[in-house]
């Protein structure tokens, strides 16, 4: 199937591994170009030469809780590659703990990087999308039921989610689509972490596998592929969505 990515632009957060790198390669496979941006440097020009170098990715460094880094990255997809047809919004998740422990600080930092960086570069695409543009927030499963030991994800991914879903009804009128995946446990480095600070990951990830109807955590790519259908043209009648990537592990509609 030809999603009609060829020579389209997008930029993706979050871009140097993970969901984000799967979503990116996912998109410069089927012809598009990426602008990547993450935090480490390193591992981030990494991502992109493994992407092709700057004829199909290029690398900004940032973290999305600073203002201005928005501008910077669509600025830079015009400048590279003189169009901007979508973003990818995927930022890491924040730390683990309870409601009950976790701190007034810890809720703010997780704020500014969770909830608000994002806003921020979903406003950005908005105002330089033109119609047929895609805004795209990559979220957790914790937004429609808590993850334990989430708490400040469990706390903010719903806001955001209704924000995107808010940001749909907005931006319809220009012909700009706003969507959301919800991945489940995907094999990525942020999920062994949280299976390795229980101190049994083997016995923890048997036991959301038993959970999980596919008996299995899905790849990174499955979930890219599914990232990159709903930015592309191919998903143009889709928007104000959220899409479970679980596995069917959710069990709430």
């Amino acid at each position: 199937m030809d999603l009609g990515l060829a020579g389209r632009v997008y930029v993706v957060t979050g871009g140097s591994r993970g969901l984000g790198f799967a979503t990116a390669a996912a998109l410069v496979a089927d012809g598009a170009r990426v602008v990547l941006c993450a935090r480490d440097e390193e591992r981030l020009v990494k991502a992109a030469a493994e992407l092709g170098g700057p004829d199909h990715a290029l690398a900004i460094d940032g973290d999305l809780a600073d203002p201005g880094l928005e501008t910077r990255l669509v600025a830079a997809a015009m400048a590279r590659y003189e169009r901007f047809d979508g973003v990818l919004v995927s930022v890491g998740g924040p730390p683990g703990g309870a409601v009950s422990t976790t701190k007034d600080d810890a809720w703010r930092v997780s704020f500014e990087s969770v909830f608000l960086g994002p806003l921020r570069i979903a406003r950005a695409g908005a105002i330089s999308l033109g119609e047929g543009g895609s805004i795209l927030f990559v979220l957790s499963t914790s937004v429609r039921s808590p993850i334990e030991g989430l708490a400040v994800s469990n706390g903010l991914r719903p806001g955001l989610a209704m924000a995107a879903k808010t940001l749909a009804d907005e931006l319809g009128p220009r012909g700009i689509r706003v969507n959301a995946v919800l991945p489940g446990r995907v094999d990525t480095d942020r999920v062994r972490e949280l299976d390795a600070a229980t101190g049994r990951p083997e016995t923890v990830r048997r036991a959301h596998e038993d959970r999980i109807p596919l008996r299995r955590y899905g790849r990174p790519e499955e979930l890219g592929q599914v990232a990159a259908f709903l930015l592309s043209p191919a998903a143009s009648y889709v928007s104000g969505t959220l899409v479970a990537v679980d596995g069917g592990m959710l069990r709430a509609l």
